[in-house]
């Protein structure tokens, strides 16, 4: 769909060279666009599913590929450390992504990222280290990485940031105090932050989550 390309090749780690999927509007010809990043065992393309939801077209959509389907190889509140080099190569990933889309006139004010499950804890990590304003943040079913009492020292601004985190009560993998500790470290870096836990919804995603996402996606757009 467009001659754009990714330079992961540079990155270090497990998921050097991997590749970047991408639907909607070409990168080159878009002035906003949305990165999903799929959960442990998943793939760039079944994200994009999410996509035809979303019903905004004009959108490019990007989704990068983890290696061999996992962004790290233990849970994501096991030791930092246990999870290593993947964590720190996959963060990278995304930090080249951003950059390679501003390099090609689409700015973090400009993008949207979301994630679901290990994707969705990513996503709330990256942009916990890597803290300015973007376009949204979702994350569904994840938090902040590393165990309990792991610190939580960010540097930088979300500066309004509007970021979505949606659970549910009783998730078998996402401790919803893991989730509450996210909501208060991302308002903490000055994010708009909206949190909807639901009643023994299990692991995956909702409609009430789906449609949140959407209208924020139209204030993106509309802006």
């Amino acid at each position: 769909m467009t001659d754009f390309q990714f330079t992961t090749d540079d990155v270090d780690g497990p998921h050097a060279g991997q590749p970047v999927a991408t639907t909607g509007t070409a990168i080159d010809d878009a002035d906003t666009a949305m990165v999903l990043v799929h959960g442990r065992g998943a793939t760039a393309e079944s994200i994009f599913e999410l996509t035809q939801e979303f019903q905004h077209p004009e959108i490019a959509y990007l989704a990068p590929q983890a290696s061999r389907n996992t962004w790290y190889p233990q849970s994501f509140l096991a030791p930092i450390e246990s999870n290593q080099p993947y964590l720190s190569s996959a963060l990278a990933l995304l930090e080249t992504i951003f950059s390679d889309l501003e390099d090609a006139g689409i700015s973090p004010e400009r993008t949207f990222i979301l994630g679901f499950s290990q994707g969705a804890c990513l996503t709330t990590e990256f942009v916990a280290r890597n803290a300015e304003r973007y376009g949204g943040v979702a994350g569904f079913s994840g938090g902040l990485i590393g165990p309990d009492g792991t610190s939580r020292e960010y540097d930088g601004s979300l500066d309004g940031t509007p970021v979505y985190l949606g659970c549910s009560d009783r998730d078998p993998h996402i401790p919803v105090e893991r989730v509450h500790e996210t909501r208060d470290v991302l308002r903490e870096l000055d994010g708009d932050v909206t949190e909807q836990i639901f009643e023994e919804m299990g692991h995956g995603v909702i409609p009430e989550e789906i449609d949140h996402v959407g209208g924020m996606l139209d204030e993106l757009l509309n802006d």
